[in-house]
């Protein structure tokens, strides 16, 4: 996994051996993102739909759907509910699928995050990013450890 970031920007790379259309759905159904970050989901999958991902009780990201490119790319805003620094809608973060090989390479890229939230998200990407290539490749990624403490 390689990353990239800017001031703003964060930038990673995994490639996951699973198709495309396997791998959209993990950011699409509730049952299937829950297995990889949050305890309780709530997702709108459609232009302006609203998504709720409660964290660890405490913690809990929102935003909505700003693009949905079925198997290929999936835009969304992201922010912290209760949050002056990250609120809803504040940042937006992009997720692109490229069949390659036998799977795909899913690029997450996180823009316009204040400069004292990049090493935060970028750890929190760090820790999701592996859980979500696990589960789409069929496997038990165990209950999200950080879905017991609180981050902020």
């Amino acid at each position: 996994m390689t990353s990239i970031s800017s001031s703003d920007t964060i930038k990673k790379e995994v490639f996951i051996e699973c198709r495309p259309e396997t791998l959209f759905s993990f950011f699409t159904d509730p049952d299937k993102l829950v297995r990889w970050m949050g305890r309780h989901v709530l997702l709108d999958p459609s232009i302006g739909g609203k998504y709720r991902i409660d964290v660890n009780g405490s913690d809990i990201a929102m935003g909505e759907y700003k693009e949905i490119i079925p198997n290929e790319k999936i835009v969304m805003t992201w922010g912290w509910d209760k949050s002056n620094v990250v609120p809803p809608g504040s940042s937006t973060v992009e997720f692109r699928l490229t069949p390659k090989d036998n799977g795909t390479l899913l690029v997450l890229t996180h823009y316009d995050l204040p400069a004292t939230e990049v090493a935060a998200h970028q750890q929190g990407w760090s820790h999701y990013m592996p859980r979500l290539q696990t589960v789409a490749q069929g496997q038990d990624a165990g209950v999200d450890p950080w879905s017991e403490k609180a981050m902020h």
